[in-house]
C-alpha cells in the first residue's frame, strides 16, 4: 500500500518584479500554510519522503509544513521537474520514487496537482486551491505500477476558516 500526499503551494505574491519561479508567498499564503500544516499535525500523518518543486513558493510552503509537522529538513528533496504545470513530469517523478517509500508527500503546482488528483483519485475535485492537500492511497507495492487509487481526504484553507 502506498500513500501520496499532494500539496499545492500556498498563495503567492504578484507584487514583486521577479520571474515566476522566484515568486514568494503572500501573507495569506503563509497563514494558510501554517493553518493547514497545524491541522495535519493534529492528525499525526506519517511521511517517509518529501519531494518539492524548487520554485520559491513551493519551498517556502514546504518549510512551513516541515516546521509544524516536525519533519526533519534532511527529508526534503528538491526537484526541478516538479516545477510542472501539465502534470507529465509530476507523474514521472512519482513513478520514479524509491519503493522503500510508502508515504510520499509532494509539493507542486497547478494544473498538474488538480489533473493528477482527478486522474488517479476516485473523487473529482474541480480545482485544488492554493495550499490544498489531497491524500490518495494506492493498492500497489511499486510506484511504477501507479493506477487509480482511493482519495482518502482533501483539506483546503476554506475548510478551516
Amino acid at each position: 500500500m502506498k500513500k501520496l500526499i499532494l500539496v499545492r503551494h500556498a498563495k503567492s505574491s504578484w507584487e514583486h518584479n521577479v520571474i515566476d519561479h522566484e515568486r514568494p508567498l503572500n501573507e495569506r499564503g503563509a497563514t494558510d500554510a501554517h493553518n493547514i500544516s497545524v491541522h495535519l499535525n493534529s492528525n499525526k500523518i506519517n511521511i517517509d519522503a518529501v519531494l518539492c518543486s524548487d520554485a520559491v513558493r513551493t519551498k517556502t510552503t514546504a518549510a512551513i509544513f516541515f516546521e509544524n509537522l516536525k519533519i526533519a529538513k534532511s527529508m526534503l528533496q528538491l526537484n526541478h521537474d516538479l516545477y510542472d504545470f501539465s502534470g507529465n513530469n509530476l507523474l514521472q517523478v512519482i513513478k520514479d520514487c524509491d519503493n522503500a517509500v510508502n508515504n510520499l508527500m509532494v509539493f507542486g503546482h497547478n494544473h498538474a496537482i488538480t489533473a493528477f488528483v482527478n486522474t488517479y483519485g476516485d473523487v473529482y475535485i474541480d480545482n485544488v486551491p492554493t495550499c490544498g492537500v489531497v491524500q490518495i492511497e494506492f493498492n500497489i507495492s511499486d510506484w511504477k505500477d501507479l493506477n487509480k487509487g482511493k482519495t482518502v481526504s482533501a483539506l483546503f484553507p476554506r475548510d478551516l476558516r
